[in-house]
């Protein structure tokens, strides 16, 4: 159950962007549409997601991240890797909404196209979001979850120098009970400063 700490978070007028070395993270654009709901119908990427989604539930769902970068200037940013690229998936920071004990948090996360896999790419751009998040948000810790078989994921976790702890594992309030990937791990990133 959530407790009665408040997130107050920083907004910017506009959509900011950040760039690393090969990525540039961005507000979505129209036509990152086709390959996000091609992504999300690839049984690949959401092998540990309950289900693939259909091309109105991505577009609903790309629809609220884009409203949400809109609204605080931040968040799941589009994924583009300049000149080779337009559109590789979505890194970045989410408020977690979901009912669970460690709720309010600001969730680092990434889903990226198969054609982007084993190139370090999620860990390079979630970096960049990471230092977003504790330079010009503030915040004293992110926080990433994921089923607890999604050994890729968690990998990514730990190359960011985020912990897992057994205390924090869950199950996840929107997997159906029973279900394979409702137990979750969460993993913390603290503040260095």
């Amino acid at each position: 159950m959530a407790d009665d700490r408040l997130l107050v978070l920083k907004t910017w007028p506009a959509p900011l962007e950040l760039r690393t070395a090969r990525t540039l993270l961005r507000q979505w654009k129209d036509s990152d549409l086709p390959a996000w709901c091609a992504l999300n119908a690839d049984a690949r990427v959401r092998r540990y997601f309950p289900s693939t989604l259909t091309f109105e539930q991505a577009t609903q769902e790309a629809q609220r991240i884009r409203g949400a970068i809109a609204q605080r200037g931040w968040g799941m940013w589009a994924l583009e890797l300049p000149g080779s690229l337009p559109f590789a998936g979505t890194v970045g920071l989410h408020v977690t909404t979901i009912d669970a004990p460690f709720v309010p948090t600001v969730e680092l996360g990434w889903r990226l196209a198969p054609e982007a896999w084993g190139r370090g790419l999620a860990t390079e751009a979630a970096r960049a979001a990471v230092r977003f998040a504790f330079e010009h948000l503030g915040l004293d810790e992110v926080t990433a979850y994921t089923a607890a078989d999604n050994l890729p994921s968690q990998a990514v976790m730990q190359r960011l120098g985020m912990h897992h702890t057994t205390a924090d594992d869950f199950d996840h309030p929107l997997v159906e009970a029973g279900h394979p990937l409702r137990p979750h791990r969460l993993f913390r990133l603290r503040c260095a400063t």
